[in-house]
């Protein structure tokens, strides 16, 4: 046991995209500079803090790969790195076991073997983030020694412009197509932005012409000789100014015989996205059996999915475990499922202490502190409960860089101030990082500020209360909000460190912290603050030097 007396409740704040940018040629572009934090400032006069790593090796990503929310808060709740899944497919393409994976050669040699189409779906870019360029050439390359025939293999890009610049997509697309030619099968059919094919939200609207994309139904989209020449036109004439580049590229189709070339009856399919959180919707339209009515209504139409036509009996290959339900549809299977729990994580060593936890984001981020936290575990530990702000419903964040900042304050200062105040609350503030990619640096500054205010507030009733702060975040984002390299916005994550200030009673900004720390350090903090002692499994460390 570490805290003889200890603090209730216990926080740890992400404020999710807000990055230590060292370098002082990006301070006319970082948004965490040029805002006013002054609750920000007061901590890191008041308190002891330190800067934790997010990204490549530090939370189980390859070298130069920068962190995401989803691996953040899998290495928060964890307290441990944890290798993540991009890597491990990754090794099987360069050992060759990818190419013997039973679920990826069932659905070629099916396609093969029937005269059908192999359909592969998936991020076009180098981010790492939702997926990478390489495993979809490894698919290519499973294709070209399973014999399809090149036409048959048929390529539906999903256009990036969050995780990377907002122009760059049109460069993945080249590298594609001649990859394509090198490998000697597959060819680009469809084009559409991630906005509309990796939505999170139930904003099934969206989704409808993904799916309408794919499969041939609605109206028929633009059609270009190449993709390169697909992603320039959006470029040339987007749908209005905020929605400017990759990301939001309507639904266009590629090359000769598009009917040809659509998601068909009896088709396989495989999705080679390695991130769980937007390939779900895309899947759903696909596969649930009951999908329309049977799923969470659209916030902007309150429609609950769409129709989508008749069952096409494909099968479908999902390259992750997206979500456990999936593999009860018919004809879904997955490539590489989850490896088995893991044991000891900070969520369910507070369970097992009797200990209660509470855990609040909004509709963006409520995934991350719940389900990504608590490593793809659904259901809630005994013990812990949730709070979830509705995202405002708006085209872009730079609408409303405010987001629902003030309701998920509201929901935790209820649980502080209650007579039944939980023992650990995980809260995540999603402004830095939703709003960052926007590109929009003043809607990242105001994003920023209004994070900021919410977390003083939290501040000075936890305080209060008696109990202790871990103010940090995920990855970075909004402070670095153009890209002197390309001429343009910046709408990425980063490398860069985060802050982490640890705020208790007793400390004083020369109170001592660990440095070189990662994410993985912060629940072993959690558990030294809360008088608990760090199971084996749990390989990071704490921040306090005793």
């Amino acid at each position: 046991m570490s805290e003889s007396n200890p603090p209730k409740p216990v926080v740890v704040v992400v404020r999710d995209g807000w990055g230590h940018n060292p370098d002082p040629s990006h301070d006319d572009f970082n948004a965490v500079h040029l805002a006013e934090t002054p609750g920000s400032d007061g901590l890191k006069a008041r308190f002891p803090h330190t800067r934790l790593h997010t990204s490549s090796r530090h939370v189980g990503l390859p070298t130069g790969t920068m962190g995401n929310s989803e691996v953040g808060h899998q290495n928060i709740g964890a307290g441990r790195v944890v290798n993540q899944e991009s890597t491990r497919i990754t090794v099987a393409a360069e050992d060759g076991s990818f190419f013997e994976n039973v679920a990826l050669l069932a659905a070629t040699r099916a396609a093969r073997d029937a005269g059908k189409k192999l359909h592969l779906l998936g991020i076009a870019s180098d981010a790492g983030v939702h997926g990478l360029m390489d495993h979809l050439y490894a698919c290519l390359e499973l294709a070209r020694r399973e014999g399809l025939p090149p036409g048959d293999v048929c390529l539906h890009l999903f256009s990036d412009g969050r995780d990377t610049g907002p122009f760059t997509g049109k460069a993945f697309l080249r590298e594609i197509e001649a990859k394509c030619r090198e490998i000697g099968v597959g060819r680009v059919v469809s084009l559409i932005g991630r906005y509309f094919a990796m939505d999170r939200d139930s904003r099934w609207e969206r989704v409808a012409r993904a799916h309408d994309l794919l499969t041939g139904r609605g109206e028929t989209p633009p059609s270009f000789a190449d993709a390169a020449s697909a992603a320039q036109a959006y470029y040339d004439a987007p749908t209005n100014d905020s929605q400017a580049g990759d990301e939001f590229i309507t639904p266009r189709t590629i090359g000769e015989d598009p009917a040809g070339t659509r998601v068909s009856a009896g088709d396989a399919v495989v999705f080679y996205n390695y991130r769980g959180d937007r390939p779900r919707e895309l899947v759903r339209a696909f596969m649930q059996p009951d999908f329309h009515g049977n799923v969470p209504p659209s916030p902007d139409t309150g429609e609950r999915g769409f129709d989508r036509g008749p069952d096409l009996g494909l099968r479908f290959v999902c390259m992750t475990a997206y979500d456990e339900g999936f593999t009860g549809f018919p004809g879904v299977t997955v490539a590489y499922p989850k490896p088995p729990k893991m044991g000891g994580i900070g969520g369910e060593v507070i369970a097992e202490a009797g200990l209660t936890q509470f855990r609040c984001a909004e509709t963006e981020k409520f995934p991350h502190v719940t389900f990504f936290a608590n490593d793809y575990r659904e259901a809630p530990f005994p013990g812990e409960t949730r709070g979830m702000a509705q995202s405002p419903k708006v085209a872009t964040y730079d609408l409303q860089p405010e987001m629902s900042a003030d309701e998920v304050t509201r929901l935790v200062l209820e649980q502080v101030e209650s007579d039944a105040c939980p023992d650990f609350i995980l809260v995540n503030y999603a402004n830095g990082d939703m709003v960052g990619h926007t590109g929009k640096l003043d809607a990242a500054i105001a994003a920023v500020e209004k994070v900021d205010a919410c977390v003083t507030r939290l501040v000075d009733a936890v305080l209060a209360r008696g109990g202790a702060l871990l103010v940090t975040a995920d990855h970075g984002n909004a402070e670095q909000m153009f890209d002197p390299s390309t001429g343009s916005p910046h709408t990425a994550h980063t490398l860069n460190d985060v802050d982490c200030i640890v705020v208790k009673a007793g400390l004083d900004a020369a109170t001592p912290l660990r440095f070189g720390a990662a994410l993985c350090d912060v629940m072993p903090t959690v558990l030294d603050l809360l008088g608990l002692d760090k199971p084996a499994a749990m390989t990071g460390a704490t921040l306090l030097v005793r």
